[in-house]
């Protein structure tokens, strides 16, 4: 039997890895597909983004993670399926020198897709021009680069022209002004935002310091009338309270209908200047979904699936970003929220219902257990948002929060690697830090 899984991110790694144990060593081949070569946990693109990750010493491998958990990996972009034969094609993959490997086709019996999502910019004009959209390694690291250029040529000018390099205090100085707008105020654009000011004082602590902590601009538009509206509204104003206490302006109830190359302009009339602009409001699903025989899908082009995540093809099952589904069989009208941790959910089914199927029993049903949500605010500040037995709500912020975030990140390692191999990437984290600067200097 042929389980092919197209989609390596936090849910599509951890089921394969899952299955991988449970299956894979019983002879079913379990195949993980994607188009990249490593795995990096995408909440934490704003780290990367920001200079204080370095993607490198945080990836995962897929073939070597293949190799140690019993199942295979292609690496390869799906564009197309035919359902009747039950095979997928790939695309062919190719770099500056030429063709590596060509259009392929792969066999499969149970079809899983787990190929998250991408930027929504709503159709404004100029946002695909002169935007980054924050949902891949390779964006993050282009805006980290941009980043820390600003940084250095202006602490270049700086030095040129004789004048201090660097300063801790909080004065509006002379000198280069940095202009960050980030659209979207949900947890990557928060996070982003806090982690930005953080690098900031981190670069003035390494020399690079020609661009002042309160000349570092950075606003937040967000269209809500608050930020992060799926947490409580308690949460929503610690987080609005932090931002504002280092320095970092907040436009609600505003969208950006107009993008051009010096800034941004809102629905009122407003013009926002910015030379870095990230638009991270809203998700669709990868365009060939949509194109995928007949299989119906939203009008955000996420594949519909029932409560066992399986689409109108009892062969296909999609989960995470990509799929509408419903938290429960008795409302299908509430969809279960783009997040790492609801994938993480509907990997750990999906795991236990292959093992039902191989068994020729029914795969499980799903249902979403709100846990609540965790936002970090860099190392200063962080929020949970924790939903306890009755639906009662708890608010709390600082270490402890921080502490739970960090965590949440270590239960991702341990479904992929164990609590032993975990404990050493931990011990290995602390050793890097204590013998490397903070940030990425390059």
């Amino acid at each position: 039997m042929n389980i092919v899984i197209v989609g390596g991110g936090a849910g599509g790694l951890e089921l394969a890895t899952r299955l991988g144990k449970s299956l894979g060593k019983a002879q079913y081949n379990i195949v993980l597909v994607d188009a990249q070569i490593a795995h990096l946990w995408k909440p934490r693109l704003h780290e990367v983004a920001a200079g204080v990750l370095n993607s490198e010493l945080a990836e995962v491998n897929y073939f070597a993670h293949a190799k140690r958990h019993h199942f295979n990996f292609v690496l390869g972009k799906m564009d197309g399926i035919d359902r009747d034969k039950k095979y997928i094609t790939l695309a062919s993959l190719e770099d500056e020198s030429g063709e590596i490997l060509p259009n392929r086709t792969l066999n499969y019996d149970y079809l899983v897709l787990a190929v998250g999502s991408q930027t929504n910019d709503y159709g404004a004009v100029g946002a695909a021009k002169y935007c980054l959209y924050l949902d891949s390694k390779e964006a993050a690291e282009k805006f980290q680069k941009l980043f820390f250029n600003t940084f250095l040529q202006a602490s270049q000018q700086q030095s040129t022209d004789g004048a201090v390099v660097c300063s801790d205090d909080n004065s509006v100085d002379e000198g280069k002004i940095f202009e960050i707008a980030i659209v979207g105020g949900g947890a990557t654009g928060v996070e982003l935002a806090a982690e930005l000011k953080h690098a900031a004082d981190g670069l003035g602590h390494y020399g690079l310091g020609g661009i002042k902590r309160n000349n570092l601009r950075i606003t937040i538009i967000e269209a809500s009338d608050r930020l992060l509206p799926q947490l409580s509204v308690k949460a929503s104003a610690i987080i609005y309270r932090q931002l504002e206490e280092i320095g970092v302006d907040v436009r609600l109830n505003e969208y950006v209908v107009k993008v051009d190359e010096l800034g941004l302009t809102t629905k009122s009339g407003d013009y926002i200047t910015a030379s870095l602009k990230v638009w991270s409001a809203g998700i669709k699903a990868p365009k060939f979904l949509s194109e995928m025989q007949g299989l119906p899908y939203n009008r955000l082009g996420q594949l519909k699936v029932n409560p066992q995540l399986q689409t109108i093809d009892p062969a296909i099952f999609a989960f995470g970003d990509c799929a509408a589904c419903p938290q429960s069989e008795e409302d299908e009208t509430v969809l279960v929220p783009p997040r790492a941790a609801a994938a993480n959910q509907q990997a750990t089914l999906l795991a236990k219902s292959f093992v039902r199927i191989v068994k020729q029993k029914a795969p499980l049903t799903f249902r979403y257990d709100e846990k609540g949500s965790l936002i970090s605010l860099s190392k200063k500040g962080s929020v949970a948002d924790i939903v306890g037995t009755c639906n009662k709500g708890l608010t709390f912020e600082g270490r402890i929060a921080r502490w739970f975030y960090v965590t949440l990140y270590r239960m991702h390692q341990i479904v992929l690697h164990g609590y032993l191999y975990t404990f050493r990437l931990i011990l290995k984290d602390t050793l890097v830090r204590s013998t490397s600067p903070n940030l990425k200097l390059h």
